[in-house]
Parts: structure tokens; C-alpha cells; sequence
């Protein structure tokens, strides 16, 4: 029994130094060396003994038979039902572990090339049993075999595809401790995953003509704007700085502006003095202000009523001056808008027409300039109020350049030929006279229906009346503005007290549309309103 189990045992001895000189020989041949049961890269794409050397290694050990009625072949080194991979016996001694330097960076590799080795290994028993006739395997053997395929497949069509992404990464990931040795495939880079399937983006090509696409439709969208932008800045209405050119402003040093100088509160003159006060005043400098002139750049020059639409004003000397502006009372009128030579900016108050009489008159109540037929009533020459005089009486009224003259006649009584008996015009600017005591005036209201509104004349300049509309609107629609509120609490105001029953004039601002200048969204502030009133 001895001799006869030391002769068998021969054989399987053989067969283990034969397999170990084989991967010996394995392990010379591609300048790596690992411990048994670990696969070994040889060259580009190949791990372990290869197929054709797998069977003709066991067709020369030979085969092991396992119990009675089993003929399936036992590898050598390896009992019958021992599980594959597993070490048989009392191989308890630990070997060194050969693996090269490098070996952190190529765990995937090994790991993903043994999986593809042992799947190779049960590749081959099954093919080997079919060729012996030992029959087809187990349901079990084979549901598991199909699984593994399952699993493996993924894995294995990509094999091509990670084979050329590996090759394409050694050229940048070659160590140079590998120049010198035959190892065609080594990779010492970090581990590489398998690509995956291509995302649903679609190929480079296509992304990159989409974002070209894009581009384009991007820019071209802009270029629209900016020429459309570039056209309406262009073609549309001049800029506040363009309308102080075109008005001549820019290399003016004064602002030649002409009011009255006898009406009290509304601009007045006192003899001796140069300076002027009242509600027309205060208007002028704040619409200079809005040109760019300061207080001390602007000068007054006295007007009669008959030159303002010719804006001739006197100057100290007397002489004839053209003025910039004419803010002196200067009633809207269909008539006088015809004239080419006026040019109304937006009106800046409203009044009426009335009747002032001495305290003494005898008729308390004037209600209409009828009743004033066949007295003596003075008017301010070429003015509306002596206009609508003359459709109501027929006698003949008394014209005067000055307001105050009439005032005076009225003063006179029954002296001589100054006499008059009633003075007629608009209510603001008689309130002034009866404001004071020592005159003894009574007003009237005659309640006609007319509105009288008066406008800043700039003349033909156009460029000129355009800016002083657009100082009365900011004046109008800007709530931090109260120049005008401060001008009329200031100058007419008082005046009410001394005028019962007389609209001397509305308190409020008349309103005022935005003029055509031309300003970028972000400059429209102030908030539009619709004036249906305004003329």
C-alpha cells in the first residue's frame, strides 16, 4: 500500500513542478513575477497562460479521476470538489508577494483582467466536458454560467473600446521604467474606468454647430437692437443739450428777459430802483435757472403791452432792446399764435377778466361789461379785455401802453379829460391796485366764461420754447418742485384777502405736457398725465 501511494503521488508531484516551472518561465518571459493564483501580463492584451497552453499543460500532467463514477478531470494541485481558486491541502506557507512597484496603479486592471481569466477557465471545462461526451451540465451549472455571462457582458463589449482608450492613455501615462522592459500594454497611470455609452447630447460635431447656431441667432438679435436702438436715437427728437445749442445758449453769458414794471404783485418796478418783484418775476427766474443762468446772469427790461409780440423792450437809456424771452402777462389767442413771429410755450396761469370801480360807484354789483355801456372804461391797448370790451358797449373805450394809467384816471374822478369811471382787464393783474388802501378800488366779477392763460412768448426760436416747456412741466409734474406753489403763496396769495369774490387767479399750476426731447428711459422720471384742458 505504501509503494503504491508513493507512486501515486509521483505523478501529481511532477505535475506541480511542472506547473510551477511553467509559471516560472511564464514570469521570466514578461519581466513580472506574482504569486500564485494571480494572473501576469505578458504582453498587449494577454494575462496568464493562454488557451491552447491551459490544455496542452493538462494533456501533459495528465488527469486525476475523482471518486468512483466521476470522470470530470481534476486539475493538478487540486482535490475533486474542491472549489476553483481555492489552495487544496497544507499549503500553508506564505509567499512573498512579487508584485511590481506599480501595483496600486494597475489593481483595476488585474482585478477586471482575472475575472475575464477564470470566466476564460469555466469557458474551457464546459467545452472540454461537451467534447468527451460527458454529457451537457446541470440546470443549476448552467442558469449560473448564464448569469455570469449576464454579468460579464457589459464588460465584454466594451472590451475594444477600452483596450484603444488604454492605449491612448500609455503614451501619456508610460512610466520610463518601463522602456527597457518588453511589457507592451503596462499602464502606471490611475486606474481607468470603461467608457460608457455615448450621452444623448449626440456626437461633438452636432453639439458644436447647435452652439454655433445659437450664437448666431444671439448676435444677430443684438445687432437688430442696436440698429433700431442707433436709428430712433438717431432720426428722433433732439436732446436737451441739442435744443440749448440750436437756441443759442451755450455761448451766452446773459438772459435778456421783458415784463412789466406797474402791475403790484404780478412784476413791478418802484421808482428809484432797479430791481423788480413779483409773481412773473420769480416764473422768469426759474425758467432761467432751467436754461443754465443763474439769478445775477439775468436782466429785466421793461415792455409795453403793444411790443410783446414784437419782444422789443426798453433798456434804462430808453432805447429799443431784443429780448430773449417775454414773460409779462402775455394772453393765449388764437390770433396771436397765427403770428410767426410769436411762439407761446405752455401757460403758466389762469385768470379772468374783470371791472374795477371807485369804492363811491353807484351800482354795487357790475355783473357784465353791458352795464358799463355809455361810461367812460379804459383798457390796455391791443389786449383781449379790450377786445371783448368793444363787442359789449358801443362807446368807445380809453386804450392806454400801461395799466397803471388807467388805474390813474380812475383816480382822477371827474377831473378834466383822464376821468374814468370803470378800468377793465384781467383779474390778476387789477388785484394789485385794490390791494392797496389809500386807492379806494372796488372789484367786480363779471363772470364771463373765457379763461385767460398766460405763456412765455420765445418768439421764432424754436429750440428756445422748447426748453422753457420743459422747465414748466418739470416745474408741474416733479412733487419736489414748488417753485411755482412758493411764487403764488408768495405774490397772490395776499392779494385774495382785498378781492372777495374775485378768482384773481387758480391756485394751482395749469397742467403741463411733457415736450418732445428726446431722453433714455431711465431720464422719465416724472410722471405723464393727460391735460385735456390744456390748449
Amino acid at each position: 500500500m505504501s509503494s503504491e501511494a508513493s507512486k501515486a503521488s509521483e505523478p501529481s508531484k511532477a505535475s506541480e513542478s511542472s506547473e510551477s516551472s511553467e509559471s516560472s518561465g511564464f514570469s521570466e518571459a514578461s519581466g513580472f513575477s506574482e504569486a500564485p493564483g494571480r494572473r501576469v501580463r505578458s504582453s498587449r492584451g494577454e494575462t496568464g497562460p493562454a488557451r491552447g497552453e491551459t490544455r496542452s499543460s493538462r494533456g501533459a500532467v495528465g488527469s486525476s479521476r475523482g471518486p468512483a463514477g466521476d470522470d470530470r478531470e481534476v486539475r493538478p494541485g487540486r482535490a475533486a470538489g474542491d472549489a476553483p481558486g481555492r489552495r487544496t491541502g497544507g499549503e500553508t506557507a506564505a509567499e512573498p508577494d512579487r508584485r511590481p512597484d506599480d501595483a496600486p496603479y494597475r489593481r483595476s486592471d488585474d482585478r477586471y483582467e482575472r475575472d475575464r481569466y477564470e470566466r476564460d477557465l469555466r469557458d474551457d471545462d464546459l467545452r472540454d466536458d461537451d467534447r468527451r461526451g460527458r454529457g451537457r451540465p446541470s440546470r443549476e451549472t448552467y442558469e449560473r454560467d448564464r448569469w455570469d455571462d449576464d454579468r460579464y457582458e457589459p464588460a465584454r463589449r466594451s472590451d475594444d473600446r477600452y483596450d484603444r482608450d488604454r492605449r491612448d492613455d500609455d503614451r501619456y501615462y508610460r512610466d520610463p521604467r518601463s522602456e527597457g522592459a518588453d511589457v507592451e500594454g503596462a499602464h502606471y497611470g490611475p486606474p481607468i474606468a470603461p467608457p460608457g455609452p455615448p450621452g444623448p447630447s449626440g456626437p461633438p460635431r452636432r453639439r458644436r454647430f447647435r452652439r454655433f447656431r445659437l450664437a448666431a441667432w444671439i448676435a444677430l438679435v443684438l445687432a437688430a437692437v442696436v440698429v433700431g436702438v442707433s436709428i430712433a436715437w438717431v432720426s428722433g427728437p433732439p436732446t436737451e443739450a441739442e435744443l440749448r445749442e440750436k437756441a443759442g445758449l451755450l455761448n451766452k453769458d446773459r438772459l435778456l428777459i421783458g415784463v412789466k414794471e406797474d402791475t403790484p404783485g404780478i412784476a413791478l418796478r418802484k421808482p428809484g430802483e432797479t430791481g423788480f418783484a413779483g409773481f412773473d418775476i420769480d416764473i422768469a427766474y426759474m425758467i432761467a435757472g432751467d436754461l443754465g443762468f443763474r439769478p445775477d446772469q439775468v436782466d429785466f427790461l421793461s415792455i409795453e403791452t403793444e411790443d410783446r409780440a414784437r419782444m422789443q423792450a426798453r433798456d434804462t437809456d430808453g432805447a429799443f432792446v431784443k429780448v430773449d424771452l417775454v414773460v409779462a402777462t402775455f394772453s393765449v389767442t388764437p390770433e396771436r399764435r397765427a403770428d410767426p413771429s410769436v411762439g407761446f410755450s405752455t401757460p403758466y396761469l389762469y385768470t379772468e377778466q374783470s371791472v374795477v370801480t371807485r369804492s363811491d360807484y353807484p351800482d354795487d354789483n357790475v355783473a357784465s361789461l353791458g352795464q358799463l355801456e355809455g361810461k367812460r372804461v379804459c383798457s390796455l391797448g391791443t389786449s383781449t379785455s379790450l377786445a371783448e370790451l368793444k363787442k359789449a358797449i358801443k362807446t368807445d373805450p380809453i386804450a392806454e401802453l400801461l395799466i397803471s394809467k388807467c388805474v390813474d384816471r380812475l383816480a382822477d374822478g371827474l377831473a378834466a379829460n383822464r376821468a374814468a369811471d370803470a378800468v377793465t382787464t384781467d383779474a390778476a393783474l387789477l388785484a394789485g391796485f385794490v390791494a392797496e388802501p389809500e386807492r379806494k378800488l372796488r372789484h367786480h366779477d363779471i363772470a364771463l366764461e373765457k379763461t385767460e392763460m398766460w405763456a412765455v412768448n420765445a418768439g421764432s426760436n424754436g429750440a428756445l420754447r422748447t426748453l422753457v416747456d420743459l422747465a414748466l412741466y418739470r416745474s408741474y409734474a416733479d412733487p419736489d418742485n414748488k417753485r411755482w406753489e412758493e411764487a403764488y403763496e408768495k405774490h397772490i396769495r395776499p392779494l385774495l384777502a382785498a378781492n372777495p369774490g374775485v378768482d384773481v387767479a387758480q391756485a394751482r399750476q395749469p397742467c403741463a405736457l411733457p415736450p418732445d426731447v428726446r431722453r433714455w428711459p431711465w431720464e422719465r422720471t416724472l410722471p405723464v398725465q393727460d391735460c385735456p384742458s390744456a390748449p
